[in-house]
């Protein structure tokens, strides 16, 4: 019986698994049988959303943990090993937004607030991921959420794209350097997909009418639509699949 999909048994980390996207992820890939933690910087949100995805499976644990800060990075990375017991997929998802800006009026501190956790944070989380996997020899899933950002242009948004860009450069480099301990790395390319952090530009009238019609799909993505990539990119199925780049937007970068 062919039966790549089923997760059971397997250990998989989420960090900015407490909402949007990672949430998602985090709910398919408890369905399929797979033990999950998940990481948030706010307790009491990472606390709510432990409590929603049990209704799905008593395997997760959540906990707290700022990615841009090497150290929690470390201290927290223990502390999951401890409440799982091993590690088969890391997905390296946590990230922040970027405000609007030009380039001749950034701050380096606006610059390096988002390379802080888009960049940095996937540095911290995937050494932390690798360094277990390929001391327990048991291979594994790297997996980073980027973004289209990475892959256009958008104006008064080049320290985001500039994050986002980083990241899929950074896994394809992983994806040859980790292929012997049998670590596959892949990034996962979000269009605009509807969560808490894109609300803001989703109720603008004026944003809707001018993205909506360049998607093909005529829809936002919806964070269900992250389960699947999940679950293919942890599971067997994915087992030859290393450096790259799912691009789930709806069509939006080819039209």
């Amino acid at each position: 019986m062919y039966q790549p999909f089923d997760l059971t048994g397997r250990k998989a980390l989420i960090t900015g698994g407490n909402g949007g996207i990672g949430f998602g992820m985090a709910a398919a890939l408890l369905q399929a049988g797979a033990d999950v933690a998940i990481w948030g910087s706010r307790r009491d949100k990472t606390d709510k959303a432990v409590e929603q995805l049990s209704a799905h499976s008593s395997k997760v644990v959540g906990f707290t943990c700022d990615v841009g800060d090497e150290q929690a990075v470390e201290n927290t990375f223990e502390q999951t090993m401890e409440a799982l017991g091993g590690l088969n997929a890391c997905f390296a998802n946590a990230g922040v937004s970027a405000s609007p800006v030009r380039l001749t009026e950034m701050s380096h501190e606006e610059f390096r607030r988002i390379q802080r956790i888009n960049v940095d944070g996937v540095f911290y989380t995937f050494r932390a991921a690798a360094r277990q996997m390929i001391q327990d020899r048991s291979g594994g899933s790297l997996v980073a959420t980027a973004s289209t950002a990475a892959i256009e242009g958008a104006a008064r948004n080049s320290h985001y794209g500039a994050s986002k860009g980083a990241v899929t450069s950074y896994v394809r480099a992983l994806a040859v350097e980790l292929a012997r301990q049998r670590i596959r790395v892949n990034s996962i390319l979000p269009g605009w997909i509807k969560t808490e952090m894109t609300a803001p530009a989703m109720n603008d009238e004026r944003f809707v009418k001018n993205v909506m019609p360049r998607i093909p799909a005529r829809r936002w993505g919806a964070i269900e639509d992250f389960g699947g990539i999940a679950v293919y990119l942890m599971s067997d199925a994915s087992s030859y699949t290393t450096g790259e780049q799912f691009v789930i937007d709806g069509g939006y970068t080819k039209f």
